[in-house]
């Protein structure tokens, strides 16, 4: 469409500025010590094969398109190469963080504009030097106390680095991080990939800059291609938070994440879900969504950006086998949510019961599973439902385990439970 003309356009001209070398910079005029540290992040790197690894310094350069021809590419000055060098690059990205008060009035500042810092550089220092990511929330958990970051820093990373990596390096202006008393707000110039709207973002992905996504995610700064807003999402449900809104106007995007909490007892239950069960990423987002409210088969896709009922229950995967949500209605009339039994706040300062009866029960299913070595979960439920719910199930099956009573062999489905000292092999 004519309106999408511009942003094609775009998109092109970023993909060829990143292995541009119209500066005709000289390999050797590269800045040593980024050049010393590049080179060692991709050999201590987890997520680089030994095959690159065991590559000569040149090949690596190659390799990740930092050079060509004998001169630095436009990636390689903005990686490896000298301030002077950066600086003359003029779409080379530039932060400013800033702090509003209630009254929206700036009351703190950091600007990294300077030029002296790569991508890699600029997110440490946003990461350790913003004072506002090491404020939280304590709240209570039993007997203990448990701190909540207001902004978790995995969230931070990803945002921050989405914003070097998908920004559009042909056009001018800066990254703002602007930090309000009840929300955070990241600014990015330029608008999102073609394909990508605020809509589908959770499940559409499109690499701009296509080398210099691959060295972040070598070097460990950013979660695999199609994967960076699922984490968001799961880091931000499963402590109670609302999903990051992102909107684009005409110069940039900007993606919003409030300060607040929904709701504090979610915390704990999420908590206490991923600790006893072994839940998938999607899982968690589902769950994180329902436990603060009901949603219909079709709102409930809409957020998760699913079009068929079929994808969608890759989203629930095993939740309404767990007991954690309910589903009523058939077809459009479907509505998932949140099973009462799982998610009733209880009052922490009362045990559910007493300590016989927990010794009881434990007795009873070490008695069950002695005598049919081997039994699965469902089998379990199935001879005690009467005596205890799924939930408290699994957690004293999982304190069996814990205190060397119980082993499992298998997952999900094929789980099955034995006696610790039995002789148990592998089939």
């Amino acid at each position: 469409m004519p309106e999408d003309i511009a942003r094609v356009a775009a998109d092109k001209n970023t993909f060829v500025w990143e292995e541009s070398t119209a500066k005709r910079v000289e390999i050797q005029n590269v800045d040593e010590k980024k050049l010393a540290a590049f080179l060692y992040d991709v050999r201590s790197s987890l997520r680089v094969s030994a095959f690159v690894k065991e590559k000569s310094d040149e090949e690596i350069l190659d390799y990740y398109g930092f050079q060509k021809g004998g001169f630095l590419t436009n990636l390689g000055i903005l990686w490896i190469g000298e301030r002077r060098d950066r600086t003359a690059l003029q779409f080379a990205p530039a932060v400013q963080v800033i702090r509003y008060n209630e009254r929206d009035e700036k009351v703190w500042k950091m600007m990294l504009d300077d030029y002296y810092l790569n991508p890699k550089e600029i997110l440490e220092s946003i990461l350790h030097d913003v004072p506002d990511w090491q404020e939280t929330i304590e709240i209570p958990d039993g007997a203990y106390r448990r701190n909540i970051p207001f902004y978790p820093e995995a969230v931070i990373r990803e945002l921050c680095t989405n914003a070097l990596v998908h920004r559009t390096y042909t056009a001018r202006g800066d990254i703002f991080i602007n930090i309000y008393h009840d929300r955070l707000e990241i600014h990015n110039p330029g608008t999102l990939p073609y394909g990508v709207t605020p809509r589908n973002i959770l499940s559409r992905s499109v690499r701009r800059n296509e080398n210099l996504s691959k060295v972040c995610y070598d070097l460990n700064l950013m979660e695999k291609e199609g994967s960076g807003y699922d984490m968001i999402y799961a880091s931000l449900l499963r402590i109670g938070k609302a999903l990051p809104t992102v909107y684009e106007e005409d110069d940039r995007v900007v993606v919003t994440v409030q300060k607040d909490f929904v709701s504090r007892d979610i915390i704990l239950l999420m908590n206490k879900a991923i600790d006893n069960f072994a839940l998938k990423q999607k899982e968690i987002i589902t769950l994180g969504l329902l436990a603060q409210k009901s949603y219909s088969a079709t709102e409930l896709s809409k957020l998760l950006n699913q079009n068929e009922e079929q994808s969608l229950r890759t989203w629930l995967g095993n939740l309404l086998e767990y007991g954690m949500v309910k589903k009523t209605g058939d077809g459009k009339a479907t509505i998932y949510a949140p099973s009462a039994l799982f998610f009733h706040p209880k009052d922490n300062n009362q045990t559910e019961s007493k300590t016989s009866s927990n010794t009881s029960l434990e007795q009873v299913l070490t008695d069950i599973i002695r005598n049919q070595s081997g039994i699965s979960f469902g089998e379990i439920h199935k001879k005690i439902e009467d005596k205890v719910n799924i939930y408290k199930l699994r957690r004293i099956l999982k304190q069996l385990i814990d205190n060397q009573i119980l082993t499992t062999i298998g997952i999900n489905k094929g789980l099955k439970y034995y006696i610790k000292h039995n002789d148990v092999r592998k089939t």
